[in-house]
C-alpha cells in the first residue's frame, strides 16, 4: 500500500481556502473511489485523469485499488481544478514522482483526455489566498491560467500546457525539467474614456460628478429624457484616480470568478457594471451553487450604474442598502456562506415621472401627463432606506435647444481629473479612505464645520425631516467640496452647496 499528497486549492467565494489530495494505491478489487464531499464536476475526473494519464504514455494502474480524499472533508469541492492534483497523486503513489519536488508546489488545473491542461476559474484567486497563507510553496497552473496569477507579487508561479510537462519537472534526480516561472501578460490598450467636454451645458450635474468622483460618493441624476445622464454617468470612470496595485488584483479577482469573463480582462482599469433594469436581485447580489459574484461585486472598485432606476424591481433595489453601507455582501444559502467585496460608486439615473416630462413644459413644451398621483406612484418604487443612502440628489434639467447650441465646451476630462485627484489625496493623507466610506466617529472628527454652517445645517435637517444617516452624509459631501477648494474647515457657502445637492426629485416638481 503507498499513499501521496498533493497540495491543491478550492473556491469558497473569493476566497481559495488550501485543499490536500490524498490518494492511496491498495492491493485489492480493482476500483476508482473519490471521496471528500465533490460535486459531480470533480467525480467526473476520474475518466478525465484514466485517459489523460494513458494519452501522455504513463501507466495507469488498473490492478490497484485507488482511493482520493479531497480533505477538508467538509469543504465543498467543484470544478476540474483538481483533476491535475489527482493524476500527480496517482502518480506519486505509483513512485514515480519526486516526493520532496512534489511537496514544494500547489497545482490546480483540468486536464483533457488527451493530457492537455485547461484554463481553471479564479486563478488570481487561488495566487491571492497561496500568497496570504506564506506563498512558501510554488503554483503551478495551466499555462493559459498562469500569467493572470503571476501579476500577484512575492509568489513563484509556473505555467505548463500539458500533464506531460510538469511530470517532467517532478521526476527523481536530473532527469526533471523545471518549468519556466509565468510573466503576466502585457497591459491591454484600453479604449479611451469618453471625454467630460462632449457634454454641452449641465454645469450643476458636471460640478456634482466632480464632486461625487472626489469623495467616492454615490449619484442620482434625475431629469426627463435626453437631458444627458447616461452621458454624465458614462464620463464618470475617467474623472476617478487610478487604482492601486491591491485594488487592482482583488477587482481582476472577482472577475476572474464570473463564468462569462476572463482572468485579468482590462487589468488595472476600473470596472463599469451597468445591468439592464430587468436584472434580478440574485444578478445584482450574486447566488446560485456555489455562490458568485453579481453585479455589485463585479463593480468593486468601479462604477455601477442604474439606468431607470424605478423599473428595477423593489427587491433588487432593496438589496443594494446593506452593501452601499459595509461595502460587502453576504450570500447565505442551507449548505455554506460566501462573501465577496462589494465597495463600488453607485451611479443612478431616473426620469422625475413615469412620462418623463414633469418640469419640461418650459424648454420643451411638452407638458406632464401623469396627474399628481401618477407621480407619487412613480417615485414610490423607491424606498425612503434606499434614498437615504445615496450622496448625492441633483436635477438634470432640460435645456432649450438653443442654449444647447450654443453652449461652449466645458472642462476636458483631464482637467476635472487633476482636481479629483489632488482632493482624494488630501483625504488620504488625512483619513486614510474617502469621505464617502467615513464611518460615524470619523465623520464628527474629521468633517469640522464652522459654527454657522452647522447652524445652517441642522436647520436644514429640522426643516426636511432629515434621518441622522442623511445629515451625515451631507456632511461628508460637503467635507469633499471643502478638498476641492483646498480649505479646511466647512464653511456657510460650501455647506449651502451640499444641501443643493441633496434636492434632485424635490427640484424636478
Amino acid at each position: 500500500m503507498s499513499l501521496a499528497v498533493v497540495a491543491s486549492r478550492a473556491l469558497d467565494g473569493l476566497d481559495a481556502p488550501a485543499v490536500h489530495v490524498e490518494v492511496q494505491l491498495a492491493n485489492g478489487l480493482p476500483c476508482f473511489t473519490l471521496v471528500g464531499l465533490a460535486d459531480t464536476e470533480v467525480k467526473e475526473s476520474r475518466e478525465r485523469v484514466r485517459a489523460a494519464l494513458q494519452h501522455s504514455g504513463f501507466q495507469f494502474p488498473h490492478n490497484k485499488r485507488i482511493t482520493v480524499n479531497l480533505a477538508p472533508a467538509d469543504l465543498p469541492k467543484e470544478s476540474g481544478r483538481f483533476d491535475l492534483p489527482i493524476a500527480l497523486g496517482i502518480l506519486a503513489a505509483d513512485g514515480v514522482l519526486d516526493a520532496a519536488r512534489l511537496a514544494a508546489c500547489e497545482f490546480a488545473g483540468e486536464l483533457s483526455l488527451a493530457g492537455e491542461l485547461r484554463p481553471v476559474r479564479g486563478a488570481l484567486a487561488l495566487a491571492l489566498a497561496a500568497r496570504r497563507d506564506g506563498g512558501g510553496r510554488t503554483l503551478v497552473l495551466p499555462a493559459a491560467s498562469a500569467g493572470s496569477a503571476a501579476r500577484v507579487g512575492g509568489l513563484d508561479v509556473r505555467g505548463a500546457a500539458t500533464l506531460l510537462e510538469v511530470v517532467q519537472a517532478l521526476l527523481p534526480g536530473e532527469a526533471a525539467e523545471p518549468l519556466s516561472p509565468a510573466r503576466p501578460p502585457p497591459a491591454e490598450p484600453g479604449e479611451p474614456a469618453p471625454d467630460l467636454r462632449d457634454v454641452r451645458g449641465q454645469a450643476a450635474a458636471k460640478r456634482a460628478l466632480e464632486i461625487a468622483a472626489a469623495g467616492a460618493h454615490s449619484l442620482l441624476l434625475v431629469g426627463p429624457p435626453g437631458t444627458g445622464k447616461s452621458m454624465l454617468a458614462a464620463r464618470l470612470p475617467g474623472l476617478l484616480p487610478a487604482m492601486d496595485d491591491e485594488e487592482a488584483l482583488v477587482s481582476a479577482a472577482l472577475q476572474g470568478l464570473a463564468p462569462q469573463a476572463l482572468d485579468g480582462a482590462g487589468f488595472g482599469r476600473r470596472p463599469v457594471r451597468s445591468p439592464h433594469h430587468s436584472a434580478s436581485a440574485v444578478a445584482l447580489v450574486g447566488g446560485g451553487s456555489p455562490p458568485r459574484p453579481g453585479e455589485i461585486s463585479l463593480a468593486h472598485g468601479g462604477v455601477l450604474f442604474l439606468d431607470e432606476l424605478p423599473e428595477f424591481a423593489r427587491a433588487a433595489l432593496e438589496a443594494l442598502r446593506e452593501p452601499l453601507e459595509t461595502g460587502r455582501v453576504t450570500i447565505s444559502r442551507a449548505a455554506r456562506q460566501a462573501q465577496f467585496p462589494a465597495r463600488f460608486q453607485l451611479v443612478a439615473a431616473m426620469n422625475p415621472c413615469p412620462c418623463g416630462w414633469l418640469g419640461a413644459f418650459a424648454a420643451t413644451g411638452r407638458a406632464c401627463r401623469c396627474g399628481a398621483d401618477g407621480v407619487a406612484r412613480y417615485r414610490s418604487r423607491l424606498s425612503g432606506p434606499l434614498l437615504d443612502r445615496i450622496d448625492l440628489q441633483i436635477e438634470v434639467p432640460a435645456v432649450r435647444p438653443a442654449e444647447l447650441m450654443g453652449a461652449p465646451s466645458g472642462e476636458s476630462s483631464a482637467a476635472v481629473a487633476a482636481r479629483v485627484a489632488a482632493a482624494r489625496s488630501r483625504q488620504l493623507d488625512r483619513q486614510g479612505e474617502p469621505n464617502g466610506r467615513l464611518g460615524a466617529a470619523d465623520t464628527d472628527r474629521c468633517c469640522v464645520a464652522e459654527a454657522a454652517a452647522r447652524r445652517l445645517l441642522q436647520t436644514a435637517a429640522e426643516k426636511l425631516g432629515w434621518s441622522g444617516r442623511r445629515l451625515h452624509r451631507t456632511l461628508r459631501v460637503a467635507r469633499t467640496i471643502a478638498d476641492l477648494d483646498g480649505a479646511a474647515t466647512i464653511g456657510v457657502t460650501t455647506m449651502a452647496e451640499a444641501l443643493q445637492l441633496q434636492r434632485g426629485l424635490d427640484a424636478a416638481d
